[in-house]
């Protein structure tokens, strides 16, 4: 005998809420039929999954490794349906997209409506946090597609390419570099520095294309740090630091209404590739390079 998939979602489901009336709420089953079903794949396994106590439940290390395995069987049963219900009409139904903050205020505006006017029985369910969780939500099976920025780590991902974007120089408005056409970083190193607050992939890619380190204050914590692209141009205008911006926020009108000098840099490599990326082997790959080509339009 195998495990049947019932079977495998409630032990992810168990692993999720810790909690066998939680776990059963959940799958919209009742506690008894969630608990037959542990007790039968534990039968199955010939190994104990779950050690019930007081506090709740904790998965033995089989458990722990069924899981693991389960939530890989789970996605990629998910993306057969989906496959199969999409068969022939690409980007219809649900796909979940998750979008990065420093992409998606500047990017989406202009995508959705030619992904509504282009496909319009998809349904786009959007999830914006920063790349390390997005990718983890991806790995999982909890998102379709990301829309991201490289470099970044893309081990057991496939992507596809969808515009290079400039990164420039910004400064209060009355900075030297006002007088520039084109900006050296190393022009900057005597100004402060200000960037995204750690895990931002716009932080990384600033200083890894102006070979720049990350500024140090007291007891080796940044000074300062933003946690948005709005506050880090808030703080550029009220003559906090220097700081570099994605072309594409500029365009959007990032800068319109701040008292900040935008330059382009002069440097060979001032610039993070966006992507829309996958998990290698997902059944969904046409339709992420689908979603990639209409982005470029957009």
């Amino acid at each position: 005998m195998l495990p049947t998939l019932r079977q495998l979602q409630y032990l992810k489901l168990l692993s999720e809420h810790g909690s066998f009336s939680r776990a059963a709420e959940s799958a919209h089953v009742t506690q008894p039929t969630l608990s037959a079903g542990i007790q039968e794949l534990e039968k199955i396994l010939g190994a104990a999954v779950v050690d019930r106590a007081r506090s709740g439940v904790i998965l033995t290390a089989a458990g722990q490794e069924a899981v693991r395995r389960a939530q890989d069987i789970l996605t990629r049963t998910e993306d057969l349906v989906q496959a199969a219900r999409g068969a022939g009409l690409p980007l219809a139904g649900r796909f979940r997209l998750g979008v990065i903050p420093t992409v998606a205020p500047y990017l989406l505006p202009r995508a959705l409506p030619l992904l509504r006017d282009r496909f319009p029985k998809l349904r786009l369910f959007l999830r914006e946090d920063l790349t390390q969780r997005l990718i983890a939500s991806l790995k999982a099976g909890a998102l379709d597609a990301a829309l991201i920025a490289l470099p970044y780590d893309m081990t057991g991902l496939d992507w596809a390419h969808v515009e290079d974007d400039e990164l420039l120089a910004a400064a209060p408005a009355n900075h030297p570099m006002a007088a520039s056409v084109r900006v050296n970083p190393d022009s900057l190193a005597d100004d402060d520095l200000i960037l995204l607050e750690d895990g931002h992939c716009l932080r990384d890619h600033a200083l890894a294309a102006c070979g720049l380190e990350a500024p140090k204050g007291f007891g080796d914590e940044e000074s300062f740090a933003a946690t948005s692209l709005p506050t880090l141009v808030q703080m550029i205008g009220s003559g906090l630091g220097i700081s570099f911006l994605p072309a594409m926020a500029v365009q959007a009108g990032l800068t319109d209404k701040a008292a900040v000098t935008v330059r382009p840099l002069d440097h060979a490599h001032s610039s993070r590739e966006i992507v829309v990326a996958w998990r290698a082997g997902s059944t969904r790959a046409a339709e992420g390079r689908l979603l990639a080509e209409t982005l470029q339009a957009a």
